[in-house]
């Protein structure tokens, strides 16, 4: 009896004018791996010169999401097993694909449907049309296993209002479609029972002022995002130039959820917060993503190489999942002056680019 064959993880073909790419790795909501990246990658490589293909879509398969990150457990297991060039080697493949989704001749519209977080907004959130629907929850949330936000987030983060990049990057806290379009995650916000009509009309409709004037045709306007009434709040704490004063400022603040937010940054780990807050503000004052994607670049490596808490935190939330992770250091108040300079600083074997 013949084995059946394993589904691809990436689905691609073209449709009309339109070139899609479906991850199609529903189980576990779309997490990337090695080969979904090099699939992706091929695909829009072999599509840069097809005149046929005038368009490409990047989409999720399932219902829970686009993409809800790395497969950050396949990357613990080649940390701890001694296989760390196959993790330097994914970081590598996975950024020169953001960088190609941000620098493409042709216009990719991603749909950041339900769930996209991480691997997932660096499929996204380069795109040239990005679109939000009343199921997306967005986030970069790397910080909640002892990480730093990559994938050019923080060039995303940078470039959020006010102190928004400094308050998302280190909480990893959620957004809806409203906060995605307000933060600069999104560009559209489309209702998810329209995607098909979309999807046919990118397709097949003969349109010479081109995709972003059709999904114009299906775009709504969601609620307002609630954002705005707390950026007062935000700013002042989050403006403070260490993540010690800015729980300092949280736990000085009179506005209710002020509290909430300092609890939360005191039980993540403190160098990972540190390192996000000199990668944020590092990636504002950039000119591009590609110089912000080597800043990245240098802390994730000094992360699988040099520091214990990436490894301990993906031990602690996903694989044993005890929850109760043993941070280096253990508290914000043991953390030294400066301490992202060394992930700054750090100087990876292999260039980015």
């Amino acid at each position: 009896m013949t084995e059946p064959t394993a589904a691809p993880r990436v689905l691609v073909r073209t449709e009309g004018a339109l070139g899609r790419l479906t991850l199609n790795r529903p189980e576990a909501i779309n997490a990337l791996d090695h080969d979904m990246i090099v699939g992706i990658t091929a695909a829009l490589e072999a599509w840069r010169d097809d005149t046929d293909v005038q368009i490409v879509m990047i989409d999720g398969a399932g219902e829970r999401g686009m993409c809800a990150g790395g497969d950050v457990r396949a990357l613990h297991a080649q940390i701890v097993s001694g296989r760390s060039e196959e993790t330097v080697e994914f970081f590598r493949a996975e950024y020169a694909m953001n960088a190609m989704i941000a620098e493409y001749p042709k216009p990719i519209v991603a749909i950041a449907d339900g769930i996209t977080m991480g691997g997932g907004i660096g499929l996204a959130g380069h795109a040239a049309i990005r679109i939000v629907t009343e199921r997306s929850t967005l986030a970069m949330p790397e910080t909640r296993i002892g990480f730093t936000p990559d994938v050019g987030g923080t060039w995303l983060l940078g470039r959020a209002p006010g102190r928004f990049g400094e308050y998302f990057g280190l909480t990893g806290g959620s957004m809806n479609a409203a906060d995605a379009v307000y933060l600069g995650f999104a560009d559209h916000f489309v209702p998810s029972d329209r995607l098909e009509a979309l999807r046919e009309a990118l397709a097949y409709r003969a349109d010479p002022t081109g995709p972003a004037e059709i999904v114009l045709l299906f775009d709504e306007t969601p609620e307002p995002s609630e954002l705005p009434a707390s950026r007062e709040w935000i700013d002042r704490a989050f403006a403070a130039p260490t993540v010690a004063e800015i729980v300092e400022r949280l736990r000085e603040a009179p506005e209710a959820d002020a509290a909430g937010v300092a609890d939360l940054l005191e039980s993540l780990a403190p160098t990972g917060l540190a390192v996000t807050l000199d990668a944020v503000r590092e990636a504002r004052g950039m000119t591009g993503l590609r110089e912000a994607l080597e800043g990245e670049y240098r802390r994730v490596l000094w992360f699988v190489t040099r520091h214990p808490d990436l490894v301990e935190g993906i031990r602690a939330q996903l694989v044993d999942k005890d929850r109760n992770p043993k941070w280096d250091p253990a508290t914000i108040a043991e953390l030294g002056p400066d301490a992202g300079a060394d992930a700054r600083a750090y100087v990876p074997q292999h260039p980015l680019f």
